[in-house]
């Protein structure tokens, strides 16, 4: 017995000592307080008759948008301003020029008090229009004053329903004042025409439209993009990608945007140092109706074909974008004259889709991408990163899978020894 207990005691110091080094290989944050101006996020939520349709789970398109908003208040970082705009929420007459008024400020944009935010929300009942264009414009007001980043994220299940004013005219008028406010729009029904607006307001923006269909989904979408709020801004640079490798654009570190056909490849060309580490990643945006299943790929190959690495993904209908990624540490140059500048390589990125869509669906312009590049030092051993992904978990995988087989060795060899000292007895 003496002997079990202190095998099982030596399991558990081995699990934990690995477990620690897990814990220490990873890389410990920064502990200097930030000087940058708190980010600044505005959710407008479309609170019109529509509302109370029951296609969301089985549940109201209004009751979703409450479950997903107090998942979402629950998880806002501290640094970031939060506000509340409703649309549609009050006014339940058919005068149109008083119910396309009826926009106002929930909770005003600041330091959030997630109780006080989430008794707001409960209040909230189906009622009235939906003027996405003037909820848009006092939202902008909102969020005005500062020089932080500042996004709105629209929550609608359809239309703007007072015209003449156009809601994506609104939008590209917010874009005009140069205050760098993003508007990202997320659609509660699959409908072309809704889709269609809810596009047009986000590009105008250099936002992003999804579709959900599923509360789940709502609240981890809402999440990111409340998150994303908190990340520094970064202007993508337009390119245009190439038919082949030769005519591919050179690109440097940094976020690019591109256009996409379906069925076609698209290639660029990035130049790696010895002893640096290509990371590359890529989103395509299906912003028109396409077929279920289909699927990304980003390879990185040489100028002669040979292929270095590649990552994939897939999706399904229910999914608006579709990432991957990889990444390409290239070795030191085993070189002692120091006076001989090293050779860059040219790794050419070729990007692929699988994408199909019905024949009335229109192909061009292509499908949005989105392009990171990044060329960093190279880990100091290659080796480490032998099987490429996106990031560095491969080979803390590898060390959680080694962990597990050391484990389940001694505990298999320790009840062998169980059952031979029962047999005895």
């Amino acid at each position: 017995m003496i002997i079990r207990n202190r095998l099982t005691a030596g399991v558990c110091v081995l699990l934990a000592t690995l477990a620690a080094g897990l814990g220490t290989a990873l890389p410990a944050a920064a502990d200097e307080p930030s000087t940058a101006a708190s980010p600044k996020v505005e959710l407008v939520l479309d609170v019109s008759g529509s509302m109370r349709t029951r296609d969301i789970d089985g549940e109201s398109r209004i009751s979703a948008a409450k479950q997903a908003f107090n998942d979402v208040l629950d998880a806002v970082p501290e640094e970031v301003e939060l506000g509340i705009r409703t649309l549609g929420a009050d006014y339940p007459g058919d005068d149109r020029k008083v119910g396309c008024k009826d926009t106002k400020q929930l909770y005003p944009v600041g330091p959030l008090d997630r109780t006080e935010a989430k008794t707001a929300v409960a209040t909230l009942a189906p009622t009235g229009w939906t003027p996405i264009g003037p909820a848009l414009l006092g939202a902008a007001d909102d969020l005005e004053g500062g020089d932080s980043t500042r996004r709105i994220v629209l929550i609608t299940d359809g239309e703007d329903t007072c015209g003449p004013l156009d809601p994506c005219e609104v939008a590209r008028d917010i874009a005009a004042r140069g205050i760098h406010l993003v508007i990202d729009t997320l659609g509660l029904v699959p409908n072309a025409k809704i889709r269609q607006q809810l596009t047009c307001i986000a590009e105008a923006t250099g936002g992003t439209y999804t579709a959900v269909q599923h509360t789940d989904e709502l609240s981890g979408r809402v999440k990111q993009l409340v998150d994303r709020a908190a990340e520094p801004v970064v202007t993508p640079v337009a390119t245009e990608g190439a038919g082949s490798c030769s005519a591919a654009p050179e690109l440097k570190a940094g976020l690019y945007t591109d256009r996409q056909e379906i069925g076609k490849h698209r290639w660029y060309r990035v130049d790696v140092l010895p002893g640096q580490e290509l990371r590359a990643s890529v989103s395509v945006a299906a912003d028109r109706a396409v077929n279920n299943d289909y699927g990304v790929l980003l390879r990185a190959v040489t100028t002669h074909g040979r292929e270095i690495v590649r990552g994939a993904e897939s999706g399904t209908g229910r999914t608006d974008a579709v990432s991957t990624g990889l990444r390409y540490p290239k070795p030191e140059q085993d070189d002692t004259d120091s006076d001989v500048k090293p050779a860059a390589e040219s790794v050419c990125l070729q990007l692929s889709n699988s994408f199909s869509a019905p024949a009335s669906v229109k192909t061009t312009p292509g499908m949005p991408v989105e392009l990171t590049i990044d060329v960093v030092d190279a880990p100091d051993d290659a080796a480490d990163v032998a099987a490429f992904g996106l990031g560095r978990g491969w080979w803390l995988l590898g060390l959680m899978v080694l962990t597990g087989l050391i484990a389940g060795l001694l505990f298999g060899w320790i009840s062998r020894w169980r059952v031979a000292v029962w047999r005895t007895n």
